[in-house]
């Protein structure tokens, strides 16, 4: 398998579905359309729609109709989430994939209301999955998916973890307090991701707690990942600004552990999260090469 091949032709299939869900600029309220897509078709590495689909053919998933408003849903609120970070009272980017950030070409006003937009837009968008349900079973599995797109984004999960992660903003954590705040400003939302497509190929609840462990390490690892690449890298690679945890003075894996350490924890994390997956084939013959590649690719990036 070529996987750079096979991942730039994905991308791209991912993006086309992203588009189709895309809001339409038009009526007067076209303004914040404009900038919800500004941000939503920015490009990226579109990871959490690829990993829910991947996931979704690990376990045989058949019927497109189901996942693809789910896709489309996902990277909307990863999107929302980063129109906000970027903001001024939060992180204070000027750049997110290489381009200006929403606040800094539409104004602070209007980029909240294109993060919240996007925020209800993404519901609105996955309930369209029902519409697509071809029987009580198919519409369980629906059921189930929104609840998790419903929890693993909000107070328990990403949110919860970046309201932890403001208010210890400055101030000396322990690596326990970040592996908290990561658990659920990072991994949530790939846990989201991994555990929708395994239910709406029809995982049973056992194989989607696997997969839930799996994407918590994947999180974790890729998160690790950022903390050395902001130390690491430069804006011209990375397409947003690096050491900006340290303008923040954030504490990060990196500050607590060194680069060292930190790119050890990468590796055991990620080790331990495919050795989850791979036990799937195992116990249940799931087998997706693919994804192993890919979760490779994406938690040793170099961007």
């Amino acid at each position: 398998m070529d996987f750079d091949k096979v991942l730039r032709e994905k991308t791209k299939a991912v993006e086309a579905v992203i588009r189709a869900y895309a809001p339409e600029e038009i009526g007067l309220y076209k303004t914040v359309c404009q900038a919800m897509n500004y941000s939503l078709l920015a490009g990226g590495k579109r990871l959490r729609p690829m990993l829910m689909e991947e996931t979704w053919r690990l376990f045989g998933g058949e019927d497109a109709a189901l996942i693809r408003p789910f896709m489309a849903a996902i990277e909307m609120i990863h999107t929302y989430s980063l129109i906000h970070d970027d903001l001024p009272a939060l992180d204070n980017d000027d750049y997110r994939r290489g381009k200006k950030t929403s606040h800094k070409v539409f104004g602070e006003a209007m980029a909240i209301l294109a993060g919240d937009g996007l925020q209800g837009y993404a519901y609105e968008t996955a309930c369209k999955a029902m519409d697509a349900a071809k029987d009580e079973g198919q519409l369980g599995r629906v059921a189930r998916a929104l609840r998790v797109l419903a929890v693993k984004p909000g107070l328990t999960g990403m949110l919860g973890g970046q309201v932890v992660d403001v208010e210890m903003e400055g101030k000396p954590i322990s690596k326990e307090v970040l592996d908290f705040i990561h658990e659920r400003k990072t991994s949530a939302l790939i846990e989201c991701a991994m555990m929708i497509g395994a239910i709406l190929a029809g995982a049973n609840a056992a194989e989607t707690a696997v997969i839930e462990e799996a994407a918590r390490k994947v999180g974790l690892a890729f998160q690790i990942q950022d903390d050395i690449l902001d130390v690491t890298s430069s804006l011209e690679v990375l397409g947003k600004p690096v050491h900006s945890d340290e303008k923040n003075e954030k504490t990060t894996y990196v500050s607590i552990m060194g680069i060292e350490k930190a790119s050890g924890q990468v590796e055991k994390l990620s080790g331990e999260a495919l050795s989850l997956i791979d036990g799937l084939r195992e116990t249940g013959g799931y087998e997706n090469p693919f994804l192993g590649e890919l979760l490779k690719a994406l938690i040793h990036r170099k961007k």
